[in-house]
């Protein structure tokens, strides 16, 4: 799930930024906005109808973000989606085979795309809109450094984030998120832009706008990222659940072998495992970690 959740907040920012950067030219050369209105409390703010343009705004934004999530996956990483009717190798059409096997298991009505980027990580993530237009991919990397049981017990884990519509439930938080980034992003702005002269109100108000709203949405992925982590544990049982705790438990013990040996060898590679992809490490950026410890999650499932 980890770059699922990067590209998903990635794309919210982007969208996020342009949104904001749209409304606030439109509003200025037009002089429309019902958002400030001098005289409102002392601050010149619209309260309630900052709160509306907020919500519009943030829900917008985060719903956005979830229609071009599997769009921005595949040009990201430069997925190759695996078509069952095409010329497969052997080793591609057995990755299709589990991710349809495991998806039929679960009780999903449309099978997700199959992908692979190559990359020599070892990685694999699900995202897309809904459960109808989904995408499972996992990498080279994957492939050639995991047994055929850890490579079930992975996949099994990211169909389990599909069948639970993990997506969609983030996009609900992430609208939530969103809505108090614009609204308070706003308002910091408005009182920033006040503390200059009144010829420079709009630049100093507008600069203020996107720096504030980049700031508070990178503060919002905190939230955004401890869901993601909670819902691993979910995740990983539901793994547990298609392809059987054994194969679930020894995926992740693999995985921490790879992360441990990718660790040892260059901290600073690229192909080792980092704090947004499949493992979750370190002090302070574990707070943006979209995967918790994997000796934790090794412990929760043998807990069952």
């Amino acid at each position: 799930m980890g770059k699922r959740v990067l590209f998903f907040i990635i794309t919210n920012i982007l969208v996020m930024t342009t949104l904001v950067i749209a409304w606030t030219l439109i509003t200025t050369f037009t002089n429309i906005d019902p958002s400030i209105q001098d005289g409102s409390g002392g601050l010149g703010i619209n309260y309630t109808t900052l709160m509306i343009f907020s919500l519009l705004i943030g829900f917008g934004g985060s719903f956005i973000s979830l229609a071009l999530s599997r769009w921005m996956a595949k040009k990201m990483m430069k997925v190759k989606v695996l078509d069952p009717d095409d010329q497969l190798t052997r080793q591609e059409r057995a990755v299709v085979e589990k991710v349809h096997r495991f998806s039929r298991a679960a009780g999903l009505m449309h099978m997700p795309e199959v992908g692979i980027y190559q990359s020599a990580e070892v990685n694999a993530f699900a995202t897309g809109p809904s459960k109808k237009r989904s995408l499972v991919c996992v990498s080279a990397g994957l492939l050639q450094n995991m047994d055929d049981d850890s490579v079930e017990g992975v996949i099994a884990h990211e169909v389990a984030h599909v069948a639970n519509g993990d997506m969609v439930t983030m996009t609900l938080l992430q609208g939530v998120v969103n809505t108090f980034v614009v609204f308070l992003s706003r308002i910091a702005a408005i009182l920033v832009s006040r503390l200059v002269r009144s010829e420079m109100q709009f630049v100093v108000r507008f600069a203020a706008i996107i720096i504030f709203q980049i700031l508070f949405s990178i503060l919002g992925s905190i939230v955004v990222s401890a869901y993601s982590r909670h819902r691993e544990f979910h995740a990983d049982r539901g793994g547990a659940d298609l392809a059987g705790r054994d194969k679930m438990a020894h995926a992740l013990r693999s995985l921490k072998t790879h992360v441990n040996r990718a660790t040892v060898k260059d901290r600073t590679d690229d192909s080792a495992i980092q704090t947004m992809k499949i493992s979750g490490k370190g002090s302070m950026m574990k707070l943006f970690s979209s995967h918790p410890d994997l000796d934790e999650r090794i412990a929760r499932l043998e807990q069952r």
